[in-house]
């Protein structure tokens, strides 16, 4: 999921310009923008990676910014899934999706659920994080939910070293309302820590005119170097991880940290 900096977001008719559209009042279009059935490959690369260098049996996953819980629906297979979004719109998504997973809503840099689990997840919702007081706020969370010899596993759309400005388009059919969205990702000066995304969204229901919402995000763009030693300065043994995928078409890198 792509957006700002979080914050307690509640479905309303109105929303600031700082509360992105698709969390919020279009929180229940999620499933026709990104379908839980598009996330197979991608979830079995997440829940492998994590149990391969676990050093620890893995039964309990803890997801920060687990959103719609698309990953979570394929992952609950594997492991019992506690799930955390800042978004209320996307907790009660995942709740329909997801009935036998814990859900809680909270914030990743300051969630406290006072237990431990196998292993942390925090998939593209890391993006939130667009200075370094976050990211390295979400990786205390992570450290202290991690129990000894367990693994966390962060997941970036993209760091400094591999962005590039680009565009994409997609979008799916549902009952009575269709969607269909274009992606401009686009880092406008090259420089700081920061990246823009902006969406155009066309959604269509039974006996309605289609209407256009325009979705602006910030995200965060930091380096390998920066990412590797933040999580370091945590407490966990970090490493990369390549994030390889039959739809993407550069190499992705993926963070790991494993707690002694």
């Amino acid at each position: 999921m792509l957006a700002n900096p979080p914050c307690d977001w509640e479905d309303s008719a109105t929303v600031p310009d700082n509360k992105p559209h698709l969390y919020t009042d279009l929180a229940s279009w999620w499933p026709l923008m990104s379908a839980p059935e598009d996330y197979v490959e991608e979830a079995a690369i997440y829940a492998s990676l994590l149990s391969e260098h676990a050093t620890r049996p893995l039964q309990s996953v803890l997801e920060l910014g687990s959103g719609g819980g698309n990953n979570a629906s394929h992952m609950k297979q594997h492991f019992a899934m506690t799930l955390v979004d800042v978004a209320a719109g996307m907790v009660e998504v995942s709740r329909k999706l997801n009935p036998e997973c814990e859900h809680h809503v909270g914030d990743m840099r300051t969630v406290r659920l006072g237990r431990e689990f196998d292993a942390v997840f925090v998939h593209d919702a890391i993006c939130y994080m667009a200075t370094e007081a976050d990211l390295r706020s979400v990786f205390e969370t992570a450290y202290l939910h991690c129990a000894q010899g367990g693994i966390a596993l962060f997941a970036p759309d993209h760091v400094r070293e591999n962005f590039a400005d680009h565009t994409d388009h997609g979008g799916h059919d549902g009952d009575g309302r269709s969607m269909r969205y274009l992606e401009w990702v686009h880092d406008s000066d090259g420089i700081g820590t920061t990246y823009e995304v902006d969406y155009a969204y066309v959604l269509r229901e039974d006996g309605q005119p289609a209407r256009v919402v325009h979705d602006h995000h910030v995200e965060g763009l930091f380096s390998r170097e920066d990412w590797l030693s933040w999580i370091a300065d945590a407490g966990f043994e970090p490493q990369e991880a390549p994030f390889i995928h039959s739809e993407v078409d550069y190499e992705g890198v993926m963070f790991l940290g494993v707690k002694r």
